[in-house]
């Protein structure tokens, strides 16, 4: 199977559940969609049905793993097969401190044969794509040079497609929060990665938000993946859509019934729809709805939802 990656959603921890990407997929049907990063041990000593469940709906799906210990990876790699994933993605690039400490993510960076030795194992392991989400650099590790090496080397490891956080990464000194936005987009760095890779597959991220952006980036790479955009605004990347805002609403509550029913609670489905009327009169009032607790009847729900559309 190829995988479509001409648009994709990010993982994004506390963001890309398993409840947000049902609703993703009813505004955006063919983007590759991401779950949030899973770590090995989560899943080797943890409840691994609980972290790789999802619904046959969101398909093309891809599972991010963290971690560095290259049979850990493959035993997780044929979980994620097995749980009939459709691309298994590495992380190299997160650089918050709890992924740090446990020498993985972005520090990995700095260790191009230890990702090449993860992504050899991975691809071994498994038959479905095995890609990698990394930054442009690390700390004082930011050279082209650099970036290409790895790159180079990681390829030459089985990997084919790699998705690049246009930003270097700072370790220390900068927060997660501040790591997205304070080190500068070098849209250029990835774009000569491209030139110099033609047969690899490249996708483009970071501070991406608009469509008139998107088709200036796929003049020079594959794929674009879109972060924060896609979820303060998700109803932007419905280019195509043949679903109105009320009719996702009313396609997603049929989706949280049957969650209430199994024993989700309501905040954690409806938080998703807080940036559905974006930009759109009223919008203030709608997420000032969604984020009173006692509002959780379905029917008052869909009710003031086709009330927004209407006035929208």
């Amino acid at each position: 199977m190829t995988l479509n990656r001409k648009i994709s959603i990010a993982p994004m921890m506390a963001y890309t559940d398993r409840h947000y990407r049902v609703l993703m997929r009813l505004i955006t049907p063919r983007s590759l969609l991401y779950t949030e990063m899973v770590t090995t041990g989560s899943l080797i000593r943890g409840q691994a049905d609980r972290h790789l469940a999802f619904s046959s709906m969101e398909h093309p799906l891809a599972l991010q793993l963290g971690g560095a210990d290259s049979k850990e990876l493959a035993a997780c790699a044929r979980m994620a097969e097995e749980f009939q994933y459709d691309e298994v993605n590495l992380n190299v690039g997160c650089p918050s401190d709890r992924v740090h400490s446990g020498q993985f993510g972005a520090c990995l960076m700095k260790k191009p044969e230890l990702v090449a030795e993860c992504v050899a194992a991975m691809s071994q392991a498994v038959t479905i794509p095995v890609t990698v989400k990394t930054r442009i650099g690390v700390d004082q590790q930011d050279s082209y040079e650099a970036l290409h090496h790895f790159v180079d080397r990681v390829n030459g490891a089985g990997c084919r497609t790699f998705i690049l956080h246009a930003r270097k990464a700072w370790l220390k000194g900068l927060s997660p929060r501040q790591n997205r936005t304070i080190p500068p987009l070098r849209y250029d760095v990835v774009y000569q990665l491209k030139h110099d890779f033609p047969d690899l597959e490249i996708v483009i991220n970071g501070g991406i938000n608009t469509w008139e952006e998107i088709n200036v980036h796929l003049q020079h790479v594959d794929g674009v993946m879109i972060g924060r955009a896609a979820y303060d605004n998700p109803f932007f990347l419905a280019e195509g859509s043949i679903l109105t805002r009320s009719q996702i609403i009313r396609q997603y509550l049929a989706y949280m019934r049957k969650q209430l029913d199994q024993g989700i609670p309501f905040s954690r489905m409806s938080r998703h729809l807080m940036g559905l009327f974006y930009d759109q009169p009223g919008a203030k009032q709608w997420r000032r709805y969604l984020s009173n607790r006692q509002n959780t009847r379905l029917d008052e729900f869909l009710e003031v939802a086709f009330t927004m559309s209407s006035n929208g």
